[in-house]
């Protein structure tokens, strides 16, 4: 049995049991990651896998206790690389974070840009993606740490970490009636064309639940992942948006007004997702601390072991 062949048979569970688009994704050959699955197999005297001819279908019974074990065993062996990796001379390595573009736009250009000060040596590679798309990559390992609001709490192999409250505002065009409005209500915005996130993205099920409190159905025409799309529109004239207060900038965004909504909808907590039983660098503790003071070394290792 080799370490390699339970890579194979990990990512082929992930790519839904498509061995073509495995073997692209670990740059080798389909009938090579075929003939280490068939040895594996033999090896292991059981099918891990239900075939349809040369398709793959499904993961047998015994298959997936086999997967389970392989993705710890995966796991056990980054955590051993990481510890050679901890006692260094220097803090050399990689930082893999996935999270959305709001997070990335707005809150964490200040936090990259101390940390790439504090470690020059050590590489930050950002993806970006839906919440559960987030949590998905922080759960099989793509990545190291996840930033989202939404959907980790729905994945038990992850750790949570709260990180901040934050609230909504509305973003109009000078000049719009909605700025007389004091306070606002939510049947005012109710009366406009709404501009807002995608369902899947920052918050949006608080939005939908504000309107639904009130029995209002909002006329929602776009929708969008970046907030930056949403103001664009908004000050074409094509509706009010609904986003998130941080994501607008009263210097960047001198062309349009925002209303603060705090009031009008439930706040969401921004989170970090570690994925249990994980091991971390000491940058990737100082990471977090950057984003989230409030959560030093002990407190994270308390909440991992948790």
């Amino acid at each position: 049995m080799k370490l390699q062949q339970l890579r194979y048979l990990c990512e082929i569970v992930r790519q839904d049991l498509n061995v073509s688009d495995a073997a692209g994704s670990l740059f080798t050959s389909q009938p090579g990651i075929s003939k280490q699955i068939r040895l594996l197999e033999e090896e292991l005297g059981i099918d891990v896998f239900v075939r349809n001819g040369k398709r793959l279908v499904a993961v047998t019974e015994p298959g997936q206790v086999v997967v389970s074990i392989a993705q710890r065993m995966l796991q056990d062996a980054e955590n051993l690389k990481r510890v050679g990796e901890e006692f260094g001379d220097q803090p050399t390595g990689s930082l893999k974070l996935a999270t959305t573009h709001t997070q990335a736009r707005y809150v964490l250009p200040a936090v990259v840009q101390k940390f790439i000060a504090l470690y020059p040596g050590v590489t930050l590679n950002l993806h970006q993606g839906s919440p559960m798309q987030i949590a998905e990559m922080v759960r099989s390992g793509e990545v190291d740490i996840g930033i989202a609001t939404e959907a980790i709490e729905l994945f038990e192999d992850l750790v949570m970490l709260p990180c901040y409250e934050w609230n909504r505002c509305v973003v109009t065009p000078p000049g719009h009636p909605l700025l007389k409005c004091r306070p606002l209500r939510i049947e005012d915005i109710a009366q406009y064309p709404i501009i807002t996130y995608d369902f899947a993205f920052t918050g949006r099920s608080k939005i939908n639940k504000a309107f639904e409190a009130n029995g209002l159905n909002p006329n929602v025409v776009l929708t969008a992942i970046d907030s930056d799309v949403i103001k664009t529109y908004v000050g074409m004239g094509l509706g009010v948006g609904v986003l998130a207060k941080m994501a607008f900038d009263s210097h960047r965004d001198r062309d349009l007004r925002a209303i603060d909504a705090s009031h009008l909808f439930e706040p969401s907590m921004t989170r970090i997702a570690i994925r249990k039983n994980s091991y971390l660098r000491g940058y990737m503790y100082d990471f977090i601390s950057l984003f989230a003071p409030h959560l030093d070394r002990k407190q994270i290792e308390s909440r991992m072991g948790s």
